[in-house]
C-alpha cells in the first residue's frame, strides 16, 4: 500500500531572450513591493484578500498557537504536532491555514493538510494528504543511517555514479495511503541524467531497506534550435555610488549573479553580481554575458508582476521576498532549475545543440519561479500523478507570464519552449501535448509511471481546454487545436478565470498527495468558491477535465438537471456514490477518499476501510433514513475485498448494521478481483427511519481493505 509519494522539489524548464533597455531606482529611495512597503496596493485575486507581509506573519503565528488545538479536531494522534506554514484569507473573512504534520518529532512526508476555517474560527472542512492519525510502531530504526545510505545508492536510478554519506540520510516517516513507514530520505549525487552532479532523492525502509520512493531533485529540460530575441525591454536595476547593479528592489531585492560558469555541483562558486557605470546592458547575442542577465531580470519582474496583479501575492513565499538568480551556471547547460533549498534559481547557458542560446526566455522565468510557489503552497510531490500536475502548474503560470508580458515579438501562445526553436518548434504544447510523441493528452490508469514531464501533459491539456474551449485557432501567431478525449466540444472560460480556479485550487485545497482526480475536486471547489455552485464556469471547468478523461462533466446549469451528487432518484440516501465527500456521512477515521491509490467503482470518491494490518475499527455511518413504506425496500451497495489473509477463516470482517443490529457480514474470504454488487432486505424496517452503518475491525497480523461505493435504499 505504497503511494508513490515524494517530497516537493526544485525542478526546470528552458528557454531564452534578448537585447535591453532599462529604468533605474536608486538605492536610497528604491520603490518596494506592497508587502514590503507595508501597504496593499493591487486588488485580491482568486478569492483572497491582500495582505501585508506583517498581516500574514501574524496570521502565521495565530494558526500556530491553534495549532494543537486543530490536531485534536482533526483526530490527529497525541504523537503529531501541526506546524503552521501558510494562511490565505478570503474576502468574507474565512480562512485557509496550510500546514506540515510531524510525528515524534520527525518530518512527515506527505503530512501536510489544508483546514478551512469560518470567519469565527469554526472548522468548516480540511484537506489531508495523508486521510487520518499517523500510527508508527515505533521510531527506532533497525537499520543506520550509513546503512540506509548505502541501500539508497544500490536504489538510485538516475544518478549513475552515486555518492551519499550518513550525513545526507534523514530519519522520517512516510505517509503513504493508510500505512505510514519510518523511513530514510536519503540525497545521492554523482554522474547521471542531468550532469555530472546529479542529485536524487532517495526513500527506503528504516527496517528494511526496501526502496519507498525516488526522484531527480533537479529534473532538466533539453532540446536544439537556434538563438533568439525579445528586443527591447525595460528592467529595473539599483543605483549606486559608482554605478549601478542588476539589484531590482521594486520585486523583493531580486539580484541577477554571473555564477561565471561555476560547476553545476556548485553554481555559486565563482559566482558575482553584475554592476557597470552606465545602465545599458547587453546587445541581444549571448556574446554579451549582460544579454542572459536582462533576460533572466526581465522575466523573473514579470513573473512577480503577473502574480502580484492577478492573485495578490508578493513573491514566491509570498512574504515580499526575492530569489536570487544566477545566469551562465557551467559550460553548455541546455538546463534551468529552481532550488527550495538555496531558495533560487539558475540558468545555463545552452550548447551547440540550441546554437548556445541562454536558457532564459519569458516562460522560462515563470515556469522556474511558479515550482517555487507550488513548494510554498500544495507542495505537490515530484512523482507519480502529483509530479505531473506539479510541472503543470509551472507550464501554466509560465504561459500566463507570457501572455502578461505581452511582448511583441513573443506574444502569448500555449506552446512551451518554442523561443527554443527546436526542430520540433517546441518542447510541449497544451492543446495538443500527445503532438510531441512522449506526452498524454488523456487520462489512464498508468498516467502515475509515465515521467512527469510527460504526464504533465493532462494538466496542461485541461488547462486549454477550460481556457479555450474546442476547435481550431489562432494564438500569438501560432496554430492550436482544442481537439478532446471523448470527442466533445464546448467553449472556454478564457485563460483568466481558469488560471483564478488554478491558482486557488493550489494553494487552497490542493496537498503534496493530490492526484487527478484529487485535482478535478480541488478545481471544482475552487470554481464553486470563485462563480457559484451552479455557475457556468464551473460546468465548463468540470467540460474540460471529463475531455480529458478525469470524471465526467456536471450537468449544464441552464438545463436545469440537477447536480450528479445529489442522490439519485429512488435513492433514501444521501450522497451513496460519495461524489460530494463526506457529506450526509459519518465515519470514524477518513475513509471516504478519492486516493487514487484504490479504484472508485463510479466517479472518484468511495469509501477506504481497513487495511492496517494491525487491531483496529473503523465505521462510516448514516442515520435518519427513511426506508420506503412499500414494496420490497433492501440495500444495495458494491463492494470490492482485497486482503493479504489465506484460507477462509474470517479474519478481518465487515458488518452491516441497521440500528445496530447486524444484517450481513463479510470477511477477508471475500475477496474478489473488482466490485461486486451487494444487496441486503430491508423488509422488516418498512417505513421506520433507521441508522445504517458499516462496521469493520482488523486482527494484528495481515491487512483487509474493504472498498464501499454506489450504496442505494430503496
Amino acid at each position: 500500500m505504497y503511494r508513490k509519494n515524494a517530497l516537493a522539489a526544485g525542478v526546470a524548464a528552458a528557454l531564452t531572450l534578448g537585447s535591453a533597455t532599462m529604468v533605474a531606482t536608486q538605492s536610497t529611495a528604491a520603490p518596494q513591493s506592497p508587502a514590503a512597503a507595508g501597504t496593499s496596493a493591487a486588488q485580491p485575486g482568486a478569492g483572497f484578500q491582500a495582505m501585508t507581509a506583517d498581516t500574514r506573519s501574524k496570521a502565521i503565528r495565530t494558526a500556530g498557537r491553534n495549532a494543537a488545538t486543530t490536531a485534536r479536531a482533526l483526530g490527529l494522534g497525541p504523537e503529531e504536532r501541526l506546524v503552521a506554514k501558510d494562511v490565505l484569507i478570503d474576502t468574507d473573512g474565512a480562512r485557509h491555514v496550510r500546514y506540515d504534520r510531524t510525528y515524534r518529532g520527525l518530518a512527515v512526508i506527505g503530512g501536510d493538510l489544508v483546514v478551512h476555517l469560518a470567519k469565527n474560527g469554526g472548522i468548516t472542512g480540511s484537506d489531508l494528504a495523508h486521510q487520518g492519525a499517523i500510527r508508527v510502531a515505533g521510531t527506532t530504526p533497525k537499520l543506520t543511517a550509513a546503512d540506509a545510505s548505502a541501500k539508497a545508492v544500490k536504489h538510485a536510478k538516475h544518478v549513475k555514479k552515486g555518492r551519499a554519506g550518513s550525513k545526507d540520510s534523514t530519519l522520517v516517516v512516510y505517509a503513504a495511503g493508510k500505512i505510514p513507514v519510518l523511513a530514510y530520505r536519503s540525497t545521492v549525487t554523482g554522474a547521471g541524467e542531468t550532469g555530472p552532479a546529479s542529485r536524487e532523492a532517495v526513500i527506503v525502509d528504516a527496517d528494511s531497506g526496501a526502496l519507498l520512493d525516488q526522484y531527480e531533485l533537479h529534473q532538466s529540460v533539453t532540446g536544439t534550435g537556434n538563438g533568439v530575441t525579445v528586443g527591447q525591454v525595460s528592467i529595473e536595476t539599483t543605483q549606486t555610488g559608482s554605478g549601478y547593479t542588476l539589484t531590482d528592489a521594486a520585486h523583493g531585492g531580486t539580484i541577477v549573479y554571473d555564477s561565471y560558469n561555476s560547476p553545476q555541483s556548485n553554481p555559486r562558486q565563482n559566482a558575482r553580481a553584475f554592476s557597470k557605470t552606465s545602465n545599458s546592458w547587453g546587445n541581444g547575442t549571448a556574446s554579451s554575458r549582460e544579454s542572459a542577465a536582462v533576460d533572466a531580470s526581465y522575466g523573473l519582474a514579470k513573473t512577480w508582476d503577473y502574480y502580484k496583479n492577478s492573485f495578490n501575492r508578493s513573491g514566491i513565499r509570498n512574504d515580499g521576498r526575492g530569489a536570487p538568480a544566477y545566469v551562465h551556471v557551467d559550460n553548455s547547460l541546455v538546463n534551468a532549475f529552481y532550488d527550495d533549498n538555496c531558495f533560487c534559481m539558475y540558468f545555463g547557458d545552452g550548447s551547440s545543440q540550441n546554437s548556445n542560446t541562454p536558457v532564459t526566455a519569458v516562460d522560462v522565468a515563470g515556469h522556474e519561479m511558479s515550482h517555487g510557489v507550488t513548494a510554498a503552497t500544495a507542495n505537490l510531490n515530484y512523482s507519480g500523478e502529483s509530479g505531473g500536475l506539479n510541472e503543470a502548474t509551472s507550464d501554466i503560470f509560465g504561459t500566463m507570464v507570457e501572455f502578461y508580458a505581452n511582448n511583441t515579438t513573443d506574444p502569448g501562445d500555449y506552446y512551451i519552449g518554442e523561443k527554443l526553436n527546436m526542430a520540433s518548434g517546441y518542447l510541449r504544447r497544451m492543446d495538443n501535448p500527445s503532438a510531441d510523441g512522449n506526452s498524454l493528452s488523456c487520462w489512464n490508469s498508468g498516467a502515475g509511471s509515465v515521467d512527469v514531464h510527460y504526464s504533465s501533459g493532462i494538466a496542461n491539456h485541461f488547462f486549454y481546454l477550460a481556457a479555450e474551449g474546442t476547435g481550431a485557432k489562432t494564438i500569438g501567431g501560432r496554430s492550436h487545436n482544442g481537439t478532446t478525449c471523448n470527442n466533445d466540444t464546448f467553449a472556454g472560460v478564457g485563460k483568466d478565470k481558469a488560471a483564478a480556479v488554478w491558482y486557488r485550487a493550489l494553494s487552497a485545497y490542493m496537498t503534496s498527495s493530490t492526484n487527478y482526480a484529487g485535482a478535478r475536486t480541488a478545481t471544482l471547489q475552487a470554481a464553486a468558491d470563485l462563480y457559484g455552485t451552479n455557475s457556468q464556469e464551473r460546468y465548463l471547468v468540470s467540460k474540460a477535465w471529463a475531455a480529458v478523461s478525469v470524471g465526467t462533466a456536471l450537468p449544464d446549469p441552464g438545463t436545469g438537471t440537477p447536480d450528479p451528487t445529489d442522490p439519485p432518484s429512488g435513492n433514501a440516501l444521501t450522497n451513496g456514490s460519495f461524489e460530494q465527500g463526506t457529506s450526509g456521512w459519518t465515519q470514524s477515521d477518513n475513509i471516504i477518499s478519492n486516493s487514487a491509490l484504490q479504484p472508485a467503482r463510479d466517479g472518484s470518491w468511495y469509501a477506504w476501510m481497513m487495511g492496517y494490518g494491525a487491531d483496529a475499527v473503523e465505521s462510516v455511518s448514516q442515520s435518519n433514513i427513511a426506508v420506503p413504506a412499500t414494496g420490497a425496500p433492501k440495500l444495495t451497495f458494491w463492494l470490492k475485498v482485497s486482503t493479504q489473509e489465506s484460507g477462509y477463516a474470517a479474519y478481518d470482517t465487515l458488518k452491516v448494521k441497521i440500528n445496530g443490529t447486524t444484517l450481513a457480514t463479510y470477511s477477508n474470504a471475500n475477496a474478489s478481483s473488482g466490485y461486486v454488487q451487494k444487496t441486503v432486505d430491508l423488509s422488516a424496517y418498512k417505513g421506520q427511519s433507521v441508522k445504517l452503518e458499516f462496521a469493520g475491525t482488523e486482527d494484528t497480523y495481515l491487512s483487509t481493505i474493504f472498498l464501499l461505493d454506489q450504496i442505494a435504499i430503496g
